[in-house]
């Protein structure tokens, strides 16, 4: 049986999708936050690096997003789905967009995160000043970028229904959801990605990984 090592509001929330898509067995083991929101000590004894997602599955412990995207399709997808044709443009943009969500676009929302929220834990007679600092690097070289990746995915589901390029979801769905929900849940995304993200959401299979992952999703629209 498999078991995701899920954590709320985290990057997990896609792994349930997808195993809801696929129909495929499996069980939640849900962990809390600490009280500055990052993962608990408890994840390191599933994984070196202490953070969800990870699932087991038999002897295999896996942990990265795409990686485990990657695993869960070609292992347990029945017929095809879910997957992307082995050559050609729906080939190449699934192996894109599968790296791109989380090699390009999720490093520069998490440093957006980081700039924004690490003031608030530093000594209170250099936090405006951190502030200020801050803001500019955020305002002259983060949120440049962001927009400029957001513009690119924008300019992709113009297109495209699905970000292969096919009739369905494929990997690349799966991975590119996190970063498009954050981007929504931020007011910087174009009408189409959020007009993706509705999308996704309203299918069954998502609402059916909602309830097993307790329900509580910060980047539901």
């Amino acid at each position: 049986m498999i078991v995701v090592h899920h954590l709320q509001d985290s990057r997990s929330q896609r792994i349930l999708w997808l195993l809801e898509e696929l129909g495929t067995p499996y069980q939640v083991k849900t962990y809390q936050r600490t009280s500055v929101g990052l993962a608990p000590k408890a994840l390191l004894e599933v994984t070196p690096l202490g953070k969800s997602p990870v699932i087991t599955d038999g002897d295999v412990t896996l942990a990265e997003s795409t990686a485990i995207v990657d695993y869960l399709i070609s292992k347990y997808a029945a017929d095809g789905k879910l997957q992307a044709p082995s050559s050609g443009p729906e080939y190449l943009n699934n192996l894109y967009f599968m790296h791109f969500a989380e090699g390009s676009l999720m490093p520069l929302i998490v440093e957006r995160l980081h700039l924004k929220t690490f003031p608030r834990f530093m000594p209170q007679d250099v936090r405006p000043t951190a502030t200020k600092l801050f803001g500019v690097v955020l305002k002259q070289r983060v949120e440049p970028e962001i927009r400029k990746y957001a513009a690119l995915v924008e300019a992709h589901l113009e297109t495209v229904d699905w970000f292969a390029g096919g009739p369905g979801p494929t990997a690349a769905d799966f991975a590119m959801s996190f970063p498009l929900e954050c981007l929504a849940l931020l007011k910087m995304a174009g009408p189409k990605s959020v007009g993706w993200v509705a999308k996704i959401q309203a299918r069954p299979a998502y609402l059916r990984a909602l309830d097993k992952g307790e329900g509580r999703y910060a980047y539901k629209l």
